[in-house]
């Protein structure tokens, strides 16, 4: 973890990019949000290649922790006419527990049992390098002493009163090199302003209050979000502009937060980060960096009833395959009414550490991605990482047998080992690499196969400062733009209230970007548009995208075979005519992870 000076550093210099770019929008210190500014852009990185994530990025494991007033209930209540119904961490709304009976029962919590310094050792132990905590779930209750109101574990427990948990949790992780997050729940089934539309601001005036005592007595690296959508019992009056609001807000608060798209509608414009939960999407994420979330058992929360825990080599599993497609698996344990993490649940995340530490094989995990070169086999999964890549065989192949890559693009093959095991293995390369160890599997639960490779080396990073730019104050672009410039590159997130330039107002405008393209690499591109409204993108003068219709955000991607240093024509437009304004323009290659385009590969127009 990084010491305090060099966080400190950091955050100044990014605190300062942030108040360029989100100036007017958030301003610590006052609960009310006050407007953006015409010019305000709310995309004050690349996440997928700044150093504000890179931790993030590395990281690929972290701990989920569902601990609220709920873990009280152990997963089950029973009614006045003696039925008994079962949930966990939604319990009060899914059993119709009537409120006043919900806070008598909450009223009892006193979870003495738990131990931040063994929950954030165990973390280290299975490899987990952050940790995100509920700090307040849908139930709407603090697991902090808030100042905000009495509904929290200070307040309305048997709890200890001069214990508090984050602030223990905060001393354990740092102790142990950890990075700390808090889960805040947006929906919020305890507060009456928060159902109400028409007391809506009221509640979020509070929960801007609470996020700033969170971010500002615990010093979290991240806040994870959730309950955005529109529901009803209660009603959810959360909007796309709440979100905007809010991300703004906490970007104010610490501009090196990450924040998950949840902070908005779970869009691919909100945050930084995406969220399937319960699922591995089957190849990375389009537009976004992506976490899934996932239980051990089947709830988030503690149910004392759920004994359905997953094995030990399918948690593995679940990890190298979510590292191959440059994702970051968040995995859940519920503590129970005393606070104490399952022995199922510890048990598990030590066999994952034992794995990752043995033989090298976190090496297809931490700081591993997509492998770009290969597609994904059905035996198993394939991640890289520093001109290597890791098959985590899952299926290994019978005596004799071989395990075939299909290969994206020209690369050889120079070494290859069993971690593990010091048997042989052979390497044939044609127009797939067939692998052919000469034993048995090395570990029961996944055995990596370390493939060194050499792939084409790229073009001389280029020299370019960017395209040219062209912004015109109305939603067509006829006659003599209203600004013109050089944009390093296209990422903008304008969103409802920013524009491209404080003298265009963000009702309706139009851009129009212009110059060459340079590769680095000799193979197919995948260029990537993510946009709303309107945009249309030209590769020496053939249209390769063409979404020119009023939309939401939305990804649209083209594929372009390059040649390395040559340069290429390139023209993107887009325009918004309603709602929100984003243009973002990414590529990526078998040898290029999925980024902004970058200002040295792009040229101005003459």
């Amino acid at each position: 973890m990084p010491g305090t000076s060099a966080r400190s550093a950091r955050t100044a210099a990014i605190g300062l990019l942030a108040a360029i770019l989100l100036a007017g929008s958030a301003v610590p210190g006052n609960a009310e949000q006050v407007p953006a500014n015409p010019g305000t852009n709310y995309a004050i990185d690349d996440p997928f290649t700044s150093e504000r994530t890179q931790w993030w990025r590395d990281s690929r494991f972290g701990m989920f922790i569902h601990f609220g007033g709920y873990s009280q209930l152990e997963g089950e209540y029973r009614r006045p006419d003696g039925s008994v119904c079962r949930n966990a961490e939604w319990i009060q709304r899914e059993c119709a527990i009537p409120r006043e009976e919900y806070e008598d029962l909450v009223a009892g919590f006193d979870p003495a049992g738990f131990d931040a310094d063994a929950i954030a050792r165990t973390a280290a132990e299975a490899g987990q390098r952050y940790l995100v905590i509920t700090a307040k779930h849908h139930e709407g209750y603090a697991m902090w002493p808030t100042k905000v109101n009495r509904w929290n574990l200070r307040d309305h427990s048997e709890f200890d009163k001069s214990r508090d948990i984050l602030a223990e949790l905060k001393r354990a992780t740092d102790k142990y090199g950890i990075r700390l997050g808090f889960y805040y729940s947006i929906w919020d089934w305890h507060d009456p302003d928060a159902s109400n539309p028409d007391t809506f601001d009221r509640y979020q005036e509070r929960m801007r209050e609470q996020l700033r005592e969170l971010v500002s007595d615990y010093d979290p690296a991240l806040l994870w979000f959730d309950g955005e959508w529109s529901t009803d019992n209660p009603p959810n009056p959360w909007t796309a502009q709440d979100g905007e609001r809010l991300e703004s807000f906490v970007r104010g608060l610490d501009p090196e937060l990450i924040v998950n798209n949840r902070v908005g509608k779970r869009r691919v414009t909100d945050g930084d980060t995406g969220t399937p939960e319960q699922e591995i999407p089957s190849e990375p994420v389009a537009g976004q960096l992506w976490e899934t979330c996932m239980t051990i058992n089947g709830h988030w929360g503690y149910a004392k009833w759920d004994h359905d825990w997953k094995s030990s080599a399918d948690l593995v599993r679940n990890l190298t395959t979510t590292a191959g497609r440059a994702g970051n698996y968040l995995l859940n344990v519920g503590p129970d009414a005393r606070g104490r993490v399952p022995a199922e649940s510890v048990s598990r995340l030590r066999d994952m550490g034992e794995w990752l530490r043995r033989d090298g094989q976190g090496a297809a995990v931490l700081s591993a991605g997509a492998p770009g070169i290969v597609e994904q086999p059905g035996w198993g999964t394939v991640s890289r990482r520093d001109g290597k890549l890791y098959a985590s065989v899952y299926d290994w192949p019978g005596s004799g047998g071989s395990l075939t890559l299909q290969a994206k693009s020209a690369f050889d093959v120079t070494a290859a080992r069993v971690l593990g095991s010091d048997q042989r293995v052979d390497v044939e390369r044609t127009d797939a690499v067939t692998i052919r160890p000469s034993g048995g599997p090395a570990n029961d639960l996944a055995t990596v196969i370390e493939l060194d490779v050499a792939t084409p080396s790229p073009a001389p990073e280029g020299d370019g400062t960017g395209l040219t730019a062209r912004f015109w104050a109305h939603r067509n672009s006829p006659g003599e733009p209203d600004v013109t410039r050089v944009d390093p590159g296209v990422n903008y997130d304008w969103k409802y209230t920013g524009s491209p330039d404080p003298a265009i107002l963000p009702a309706g405008y139009s851009a129009r970007w212009t110059g060459t393209l340079e590769p680095r690499f000799t193979e197919t591109y995948t260029l990537r548009t993510v946009s709303s409204n309107a945009v249309r993108l030209w590769i020496d003068d053939r249209l390769v995208i063409d979404n020119w219709s009023e939309h939401g955000p939305a990804v649209d991607d083209a594929a372009i075979p390059f040649e390395a240093g040559r340069r290429y024509a390139i023209r993107m437009e887009m325009k918004k005519e309603t709602d929100e304004g984003v243009a973002k323009l990414l590529w990526t290659s078998p040898n290029t992870p999925q980024q902004i385009i970058p200002a040295a590969q792009l040229h101005p127009e003459r």
